[in-house]
């Protein structure tokens, strides 16, 4: 459930504003597979099964070019009533450093806010890029009473916004940060 993005956080140059955001459709599905495998390859995203991204379409938001090709993606995870995570964010090498990255960021968290909800998880190797974005490495716990009915669920990102020992393999050198949301931003 790891976030990935290399981006400089600004509007850049690289025509990134040519890019549209746009909620995800079933269709999209075969084009996010073909931007995130590359990168489970080499650890920096979690390998997905195809019909893992379709029971999550409604999640996902892309980003397409000119041509309709699918060049960045994420998606928002709802856990608990307060709560999210921010998951599959990546951006094709193409458009890395013109700040789609960020806009796609700050879309997913625009999304949140509107859904109502105060906090947003992410599982990273990319601190510096989630730092810029107001969130910090996560230090707090969950209440017991809330613990105890996140341990219910199979979904793997609640198992490592909880730093559960099943899912360590898949957290190794990742960082666990979290970010309070001004429901006014």
């Amino acid at each position: 459930m790891t976030a990935s993005t290399e981006d400089d956080g600004g509007s850049g140059s690289g025509g990134s504003a040519a890019v549209r955001i746009r909620p995800a459709r079933p269709a999209d599905v075969r084009g996010i597979n073909r931007l995130v495998e590359p990168m489970t390859h080499t650890g920096i995203l979690l390998g997905k099964d195809l019909v893992s991204y379709y029971e999550a379409v409604q999640e996902f938001l892309v980003a397409t070019d000119e041509e309709g090709t699918i060049v960045g993606c994420g998606a928002l995870h709802v856990m608990w009533e307060d709560l999210a995570e921010v998951r599959t964010l990546a951006v094709s090498d193409s458009v890395r450093g013109t700040g789609l990255g960020h806009r796609i960021l700050e879309s997913l968290l625009d999304r949140a806010r509107q859904l109502g909800l105060e906090r947003v998880f992410c599982l990273t190797f990319e601190v510096e890029f989630f730092g810029r974005h107001g969130f910090e490495v996560m230090e707090e716990t969950v209440d017991p009473e809330i613990y105890v009915e996140l341990l219910r669920s199979a979904d793997e990102g609640i198992a490592e916004f909880l730093d559960l020992a099943r899912v360590k393999p898949n957290t190794l050198g990742n960082t666990r940060m979290i970010k309070r949301l001004d429901a006014s931003a």
